[in-house]
């Protein structure tokens, strides 16, 4: 791979008192059309036993990957569900969203998950919400013959060479599709992403060598931006590697971001902060 750009998760805090790492770009120059990612990686639980409680959302996707114990989601459109290890959630905001996020209570083994944001374009920022998730269909898994493993989240994927798989949430805004790829030690992979003009990974754990980098080593938080045109060709080291794999279409629009409001003017912001306090965007 030809990486273009590389960036290190920041220590934050979100929630009720919720420890985190993020990677974020609100002027949306750099990670279009993906605007955030937060991890959420510890066995303490009081880093995470707060939650999220109840708080809105408006002009932007979310969308929730569990790798171990899991959340309770609740939102003012009636969904109440339990998102546990190996399950996703997307919810495409739209006009508006009000939900919570909190721990489940069974979840004694710690917590790793990831929250990715996603920007919606002008037209559709302000369309009905809508709400997926994953927890009646396994996301597929196609391996190659080095022990690599690919885990569809989002989108279509295949490796070079294997056959495509395809996951159950389709039509994320910007054609953005997102993977898990998990690697066994010294196990390599080739992807091509080049029918995307974006591409990027966070490697969350292990390392992992750009074999078309100069045998560049890449470690655990941090984040890529890679030439969507080259391919994507990964060496692990012996501890073997993990990293969340994302592409797609840049939206490029101007944004504006207030907290969990994403919209194109100061004025639209200004507006969804009203609406939110006048309760239009629903109650839990």
């Amino acid at each position: 791979m030809k990486v273009l750009s590389q960036f290190s998760a920041k220590a934050a805090m979100d929630g009720d008192g919720v420890n985190i790492r993020r990677i974020a770009d609100f002027m949306n120059t750099k990670f279009d059309p993906f605007l955030m990612l937060d991890e959420i990686k510890s066995d303490d639980e009081k880093d995470f036993i707060g939650g999220f409680p109840p708080h809105p959302h408006r002009g932007i996707e979310t969308f929730t990957y569990i790798r171990k114990g899991g959340f309770e989601h609740r939102d003012q459109m009636g969904n109440v569900k339990a998102i546990r290890a190996t399950d996703v959630q997307w919810m495409s905001t739209g006009y508006g969203v009000v939900h919570s996020e909190m721990p489940l209570a069974d979840a004694v083994d710690g917590l790793h998950g990831f929250q990715i944001w996603v920007n919606m374009p002008a037209k559709d920022k302000l369309r009905p919400a809508t709400y997926q998730d994953s927890t009646e269909v396994r996301n597929p898994e196609i391996s190659n013959k080095s022990q690599a493993t690919l885990r569809a989240l989002a989108g279509d994927w295949q490796f070079a060479g294997e056959d495509r798989i395809s996951a159950p949430i389709q039509g994320l805004s910007g054609e953005a599709v997102i993977a898990d790829l998990m690697l066994e030690a010294n196990a390599s992979a080739e992807i091509d992403l080049s029918h995307k003009q974006y591409a990027g990974l966070y490697l969350y754990q292990g390392s992992l060598t750009s074999t078309l980098d100069n045998d560049k080593v890449y470690q655990q938080g941090q984040y890529l931006i890679v030439d969507s045109q080259s391919l994507l060709s990964l060496q692990a080291g012996i501890e073997g590697a993990g990293a969340l794999v994302f592409a797609g279409q840049p939206i490029k629009e101007k944004i504006v971001q207030m907290g969990p409001f994403v919209m194109n003017t100061q004025a639209e912001i200004q507006q969804a902060i009203a609406d939110y306090q006048d309760g239009k965007l629903g109650s839990l």
